[in-house]
């Protein structure tokens, strides 16, 4: 008896700090253990889970927006926001891009939510569900063109966003993908495991296993195996961030084959978190209780080197792939200054490009209910990346000879 009690001590703490979402939460997750109908009751965990989120999240962002709306001369300032956004990201990509691809023409706005459009843009969808993995969850859209040229194609790998609580890619990057398909290249859209039933770090492991079967098997589609980049939006933002910092992290890589290549050549982070462990500021705090709650399931104050190794801005190396940051200004999900720090940290140390593009006016998902916004985002994003691959190849052709 002197030895159960000592041991039932810690349980019992948790169980009286335990609130009504944490338990359902476990019954979610242990509903979506059970047999034959545990796999249709998983999406459960997720909607509690986005409920946690949403109940923590929720009450700041709707006051940041009453705040907003009642600002005297909004309208206009939104106006001059918006018709700033062309300026702003042809002055982000000076000195990144060449010159010549800065004066072509750039797409006409689209006032449509890309949201909306998602259907139509689906015409580069060109097979759905292809495994690259052997869990159920890990499958991939392919986005190309019906006609490649016959060279090798440069492949894009979407990730993604949902809270790391939703990781399926329906509905979400099509402008971006949209827009490097028409351009030649091969975009794979991947579905991920995601909390509470997985908890971390099955998601990053999700993501390089997808890098690593693009290596090996894109050229079935036309894709060239020399050249995988990621992008990501939100939480999709931090893990392709991760993944790009992390090429030889034996502990994110202990799921792969040997000898598997999880590189990536250039990272595109979107409205990204890039910072696990800062609790500096109440939203912070609330963040890093959700992810104590619910996507790690683990305290900080007991595992400081999870959430620290979950931190893109405390990965970063001289060594880092080229990077592409952009932000909305006014993001109240994860405010600006996560990327803002992050960029600052990336140029300090790392040797490669570093882009950063900050949308005057923009919100969290601009790029999914904000036309105009998300096709100047994905035409910058196309530049950039366009670029990257034009600098490898030639690097590549340099080092034959």
């Amino acid at each position: 008896m002197t030895a159960w009690v000592p041991s039932m001590t810690p349980c019992v703490k948790r169980l009286l700090r335990a609130r009504p979402a944490d338990y359902a939460l476990a019954l979610s997750v242990m509903g979506a253990s059970l047999p034959m109908v545990g796999k249709h009751l998983e999406p459960l965990g997720g909607v509690t889970a986005m409920g946690v989120w949403g109940a923590r999240h929720a009450p700041e962002a709707i006051s940041a927006l009453k705040r907003d709306w009642l600002t005297p001369g909004i309208n206009d300032a939104r106006r001059r926001d918006r018709e700033s956004t062309h300026d702003v990201s042809v002055a982000a990509l000076r000195g990144l891009v060449s010159a010549a691809d800065l004066e072509l023409d750039w797409p006409v706005a689209d006032r449509t939510p890309p949201i909306w459009e998602a259907l139509r843009q689906r015409r580069y969808l060109h097979r759905r569900a292809v495994h690259y993995g052997d869990h159920p969850a890990q499958v991939l859209d392919v986005w190309r063109l019906k006609d490649l040229p016959a060279q090798p194609a440069p492949v894009l790998i979407f990730v993604p966003g949902g809270a790391w609580v939703h990781g399926r890619a329906m509905m979400q990057g099509t402008a971006l993908m949209s827009r490097l398909a028409e351009q030649g290249w091969v975009c794979l859209a991947i579905d991920y495991r995601v909390a509470p039933h997985h908890r971390w770090p099955r998601h990053i492991t999700d993501v390089k296993t997808a890098i690593a079967w693009a290596r090996a098997n894109v050229d079935k589609f036309g894709g060239d195996r020399n050249f995988v980049a990621v992008a990501g939006c939100s939480a999709g933002g931090h893990l392709s961030a991760l993944a790009g910092l992390t090429s030889d992290d034996p502990d994110f890589a202990r799921k792969l084959p040997e000898g598997a290549d999880s590189s990536a050549d250039a990272v595109v982070g979107i409205y990204g978190r890039y910072d696990w462990e800062d609790r500096s500021t109440p939203e912070r705090d609330r963040f890093v209780e959700f992810l104590e709650r619910v996507v790690v399931r683990k305290s900080i104050a007991r595992h400081p080197e999870l959430y620290r190794a979950a931190s893109p801005i405390a990965r970063v190396h001289r060594n880092a792939p080229p990077f592409l940051v952009m932000h909305g200004s006014k993001d109240t999900v994860i405010p600006v200054e996560q990327a803002r720090s992050f960029v600052e940290r990336l140029r300090t140390v790392s040797h490669s490009t570093v882009g950063y593009l900050e949308l005057p006016g923009a919100g969290h998902g601009f790029d999914m209910i904000d036309g105009a916004r998300a096709g100047v985002a994905a035409h910058a994003t196309s530049l950039f990346l366009n670029q990257v691959y034009r600098t490898k190849t030639q690097i590549r052709a340099k080092e034959v000879i």
